[in-house]
């Protein structure tokens, strides 16, 4: 009987690009054109791996982030995104994946648009089987059901199945759905953040990760 095709998903911000200067740097003319003060130090990229809709209130307020938030995704459809960078290693990951067999699903949760917009500036949109990410109303706002519906897509996954983030949150939503989750330690998690939050194995490079998953 021939063996399932294992399947890896990935995060995409913080684990396969750093898009903190597209994000950030966005943010900030966001509050400039408004004519609103910057919080400076108190946004980073603590902010990013969660909906800015959901992490960028409690930091602002709530009257503050409904006037940012649709003048900072307009501009981040115009440039923004594309000032996304490959973490070193990460192409080449990519590639051995998939010439080993591997199935891969985006999951994350940023837009989906905006998602796919980034994969296809990289040239990566066929390495993907699925790329899964947030709605543009938000009726996805938990990485748990973006690796839901991405699942959904698939019709469902192989056993030894995998998430690849950086956050968090890409431990808790995967586990939702009994997937483990192997840590992007090149990303934007806290120390120590990865592993309190369950992670099997945390990696300090795309190289390590790929010597793991091709082992």
């Amino acid at each position: 009987m021939p063996s399932v095709t294992r399947t890896v998903f990935l995060d995409l911000d913080g684990t396969l690009v750093d898009s903190a200067p597209g994000i950030l740097g966005t943010l900030e003319e966001s509050f400039d054109e408004l004519g609103l003060t910057w919080p400076g130090d108190a946004i980073g990229t603590k902010l990013l791996g969660p909906p800015l809709y959901e992490s960028l209130p409690p930091i602002v307020g709530e009257e503050a982030a409904a006037r940012v938030l649709p003048v900072y995704r307009q501009r981040y459809r115009e440039h923004g995104l594309l000032k996304s960078t490959p973490y070193p290693g990460i192409d080449e990951l990519l590639r051995a994946l998939v010439a080993a067999g591997t199935r891969l699903a985006l999951a994350t949760s940023k837009a989906e648009p905006a998602a796919r917009a980034i994969l296809e500036n990289q040239g990566w949109t066929e390495l993907f089987e699925t790329i899964t990410g947030d709605t543009v109303d938000a009726q996805r706002p938990s990485k748990a059901a973006v690796v839901g519906e991405a699942l959904r897509r698939l019709g469902g996954a192989s056993p030894d199945a995998v998430m690849v983030g950086d956050r968090l949150h890409d431990v808790v939503g995967s586990r939702a759905h009994g997937l483990s989750c192997l840590g992007a330690g090149w990303g934007y998690g806290e120390p120590g953040e990865l592993i309190g939050a369950g992670a099997a194995a945390v990696y300090d490079t795309p190289g390590d990760l790929r010597a793991a998953l091709l082992g």
